[in-house]
Formats: C-alpha cells, sequence, structure tokens
C-alpha cells in the first residue's frame, strides 16, 4: 500500500505543512527587482571659491589659473550627490563632495570609505572614467555623474 494512502494520515498532515511552509519561505524570500530613477536637477554650474584664493574671479579662475567649478547636483535613490573640482593647469588637483547621501549612521559609514575611494581614483585618472566603489553604487554613480558635469563646465 502507498504510505500516503488513508491509515496514515499523519504523514499527509507533515508532508502539505512541510510543502505549504517551503512555499511560503521561497514566496517571501522573492524581492521585487526595481530600477531607482535617477534625475539630475539643474544647478549653477560654476561656482567661485570661498576665501582661500583672493584673487577669484566671476567663473571661478584666480590670477594663477586655478578654477573651481560645482557639478550639478544629481538625486540618486539614497540622496543628493555633488561634487566640486579644482583644475589647474589643465589638470584635477582636488575633488570634493559638496553634497553626499548622510540621512543615517549606514549613510555615513558607506560615504567615510566610498568618498575618499572615489577622490583617488579621481585624481588618479583625471576623469570621470572611475570604477564603481563596491558597497556604494548609487553613491559612485551620482558621484560619477555630477563629476562629468563638472568636467564639462571647466572644459575638460
Amino acid at each position: 500500500m502507498h504510505p500516503l494512502k488513508k491509515n496514515r494520515p499523519l504523514r499527509r498532515i507533515v508532508l502539505a505543512s512541510a510543502v505549504t511552509a517551503s512555499g511560503l519561505v521561497m514566496l517571501l524570500a522573492l524581492k521585487p527587482h526595481t530600477t531607482p530613477a535617477i534625475a539630475v536637477a539643474p544647478a549653477p554650474a560654476a561656482s567661485s571659491s570661498s576665501g582661500a584664493n583672493s584673487g577669484t574671479s566671476s567663473d571661478g579662475s584666480t590670477a594663477t589659473g586655478t578654477k573651481t567649478v560645482t557639478g550639478d547636483t544629481v538625486q540618486t535613490q539614497w540622496g543628493p550627490v555633488q561634487v566640486k573640482i579644482t583644475v589647474k593647469s589643465g589638470k584635477i588637483t582636488d575633488v570634493t563632495a559638496v553634497q553626499s547621501p548622510s540621512d543615517n549612521p549606514r549613510d555615513q559609514e558607506i560615504n567615510s570609505y566610498a568618498l575618499p575611494e572615489l577622490r583617488r581614483e579621481v585624481l588618479a585618472a583625471q576623469s570621470a572614467s572611475i570604477d564603481t566603489v563596491s558597497g556604494a553604487t548609487y553613491t559612485s554613480d551620482g558621484y560619477r555623474q555630477s563629476l562629468q558635469s563638472a568636467l564639462d563646465s571647466a572644459g575638460l
């Protein structure tokens, strides 16, 4: 006689419960795939540096040929990202994140390792062709987009 016939109803109950629980666990483990919409908010393309360079003109350049340009603010899934670059003689000499996601401790933790790494990458590559930092994909993408807009504004 088959093991699941009527003389063993407890086995059928246990098997049905196990199948139901397994199916429920698999169903709850599914996560919907969503692609975040990244919008670029219009921002002033160039800004003058404050205080450090006393001979700053209205376009952000100084008498020594140093130019400071702020990129567009890029809205990511976790918050805005904006980058400011300093260019001297056609070379990127400094990169600063003006804005980055910082609403919670996890954002701050991610930025504490991602932003310095992104800065090093930019100074080494001298372009927006930089690698994404693992664990900070959205911040890296926003950083790269804002950086590219700053480079475009600086004429690089």
